[in-house]
């Protein structure tokens, strides 16, 4: 023992002997009975109690008491206590919260089952690892070395919102730092204020460091696609949204600007920390356990939390990754959710959210919910549609005509190309016209395969064979595995396959296509056979029954068109652009292609 320690265990002494004699005629504080929701329930003051348990250890072991005086200095009673576990609760969401360093142990989700169908715990005291530290005289505190003592509330706002208010407190003599955590009924945010009363001289750092690590427990069934979903997101105080990658090796970033928010998001439910002000000096980490099932990934991060005058907050998120939710909660935290890319987004932010919202008040059955959209979609969109079709059959009539320019030109592809070039305008012809309105659908065609893969709304939700179409259904398991497709068989995407072959063999008899693009059709709905194969049911059976109306709308428009009218528009067409000049366009289009075989020539 060093001259500084045998001085601080004789000062510890002292204390503890004055302290004593001064107050041994103090009554024994009573326990209390645990209260109901609208009571407050607190243990004993802290400073009695800690200088008692600190005197028992003073007489036990001298030296533990000294080395723990020497670390904490004044605050070395408040190291001392018995953990406790508190529970904050409402209808969506239990939050347990250790008396020590007042730090989140467990939180489950209530409305929500993992894929064993047992109660949803969004983390726990194994998985999950949360630190504050604070800059002291003595060295870093970590204030989960501390014990706290607690009491519950109920509280009601102005608006009537009952909120439960979980207020932790330490302090001595010399000082007081408070912890407060308040639910809200009907919310999965949990806000966290911490307050340090004097201790001048004591905690001498201007800011709270807060390091947290959640091995991110996996909740469905496909670890793969919940690891291919997994992202560490953040959003900064300038609005800008970003996230580490979703590879398996280990990625870190330190984020230079002030961050507003960062999430730990899984495939469809998220943690996360949003800032009252900014956090500061955020650095993330992430990587992925490969050989642990029961893992999606590790995530990981450090920061700063700036305390104001003595005080510093933010909230924790503890709950689904559905956008109309997460868009509540905080500026871009809806981006938690992958919408697309931004020319697909709109179609799932501002159509098919709200489709699904507005249908899911009349029926409970999903797989009849995306039967209505289809409809719904198909309907808007067949104005277009027609125009293709339209498109096409006038390409199919003038089919002769091109057949004649191939016997004639065949040879010589430039100009084969301007002699089309010239019919198509003779005739009033387009050849993108039939084109043109399928690309004008392809966001509503590709803004599904973001839609359903993170639409937590099908999570668990079963329609015919599929007992969950948030993942794929599985017919029949297969007794190998095929590369690029799995071990197992998906219905649904073998009804998609089949009938995107049917309708690529309809769809080429309405056109001119030959050759390779014409045998291109036939390969595209085999490879997304393979793709799809172990995406979600739902996915499958959205672009098996856009098919199937898709092959209605054209049994329907073919009944009313009429190829030998549409040739007569045709020959309407070629007499009125007789003595038609080309436009500038098509001069230009020509005088390139002249350019372009008199270079090829040479």
């Amino acid at each position: 023992m060093d001259r500084n320690q045998a001085t601080g265990l004789i000062l510890f002494a002292a204390v503890i002997l004055v302290y004593s004699f001064f107050f041994a005629s103090t009554p024994e504080i009573p326990e209390v009975e645990t209260p109901t929701t609208t009571q407050t329930e607190s243990t004993p003051s802290s400073t009695a109690d800690q200088q008692t348990i600190a005197e028992s250890i003073s007489e036990n072991d001298s030296t533990l008491d000294a080395a723990r005086v020497a670390k904490y200095g004044v605050l070395a009673t408040l190291t001392v206590g018995e953990e406790e576990t508190l529970t904050l609760e409402n209808e969506l969401i239990q939050v347990k919260i250790s008396s020590r360093g007042a730090q989140v142990k467990e939180v489950i989700l209530k409305e929500y089952k993992n894929w064993n169908m047992e109660p949803l715990e969004l983390l726990n005291e194994e998985s999950s690892k949360m630190d504050f530290t604070i800059e002291s005289a003595n060295g870093p505190l970590t204030l989960s070395d501390l014990y706290f003592t607690s009491s519950i509330e109920s509280i009601q706002d102005e608006e009537g919102v009952s909120s439960q208010v979980l207020t932790l407190t330490a302090g001595t003599e010399s000082g007081k730092i408070t912890q407060t955590f308040t639910l809200a009924d009907d919310s999965y945010q949990v806000h966290k204020s911490v307050e340090i009363d004097r201790y001048q001289g004591v905690l001498t750092g201007n800011e709270l460091a807060f390091s947290w690590e959640d091995q991110v427990i996996a909740q469905e069934s496909n670890l793969a696609e919940s690891r291919r979903q997994a992202r560490l997101n953040y959003y900064t105080a300038e609005g800008s949204f970003d996230n580490l990658g979703a590879g398996d090796d280990l990625e870190q970033e330190s984020i230079a600007e002030p961050v507003k928010w960062v999430g730990f998001s899984q495939r469809f439910f998220t943690a996360a920390l949003i800032a009252d002000t900014d956090f500061q000096n955020v650095s993330i980490t992430q990587s992925t356990p490969v050989e642990d099932s029961t893992i999606v990934r590790t995530m990981a991060t450090t920061l700063s939390i700036p305390l104001q005058e003595g005080k510093a907050g933010f909230t924790y998120y503890f709950g689904p990754d559905k956008y109309k939710t997460l868009k509540r909660v905080t500026d871009g935290f809806e981006d938690n959710v992958d919408m697309g890319y931004f020319f697909v987004s709109w179609v799932n932010k501002y159509i098919i959210v709200n489709l699904f919202a507005f249908l899911e008040k009349f029926f409970t059955n999903y797989g009849v919910i995306i039967i209505i959209i289809v409809f719904l979609i198909k309907l808007a969109l067949f104005p277009l549609t027609y125009k293709s079709y339209i498109g096409m059959a006038k390409m199919r009539v003038i089919k002769p005509e091109i057949d004649e320019l191939k016997e004639k030109y065949g040879d010589d592809a430039t100009k084969m190309q301007q002699e089309q070039m010239k019919l198509f305008s003779k005739l009033g012809v387009s050849p993108i016209s039939g084109c043109l309105p399928m690309v004008l659908q392809m966001p509503f065609l590709f803004a599904m395969f973001f839609f359903f893969p993170n639409a937590i709304e099908l999570r668990q939700e079963s329609f015919l064979w599929a007992t969950d179409l948030s993942t794929y259904d599985t017919f029949f398991k297969l007794p190998f595995t095929i590369p690029f497709y799995g071990s197992h068989v998906s219905m649904f995407t073998l009804l998609m396959t089949v009938s995107q072959i049917i309708y690529t063999h309809f769809n080429n008899q309405l056109t001119t296509a030959t050759g390779p693009m014409k045998n291109l059709g036939y390969i595209m709905p085999v490879m997304f056979m393979f793709i799809l194969n172990s995406y979600p049911a739902g996915l499958s059976f959205y672009y098996f029954v856009s098919n199937m109306v898709t092959f209605g709308q054209q049994a329907l428009i073919k009944l009313f068109v009429d190829d030998e009218k549409i040739r007569a528009k045709v020959e309407e067409s070629k007499a009125k652009n007789v003595n038609k000049k080309k436009s500038k366009f098509q001069q230009k289009l020509e005088d390139a292609m002249k350019a372009s075989e008199s270079s090829r020539k040479k």
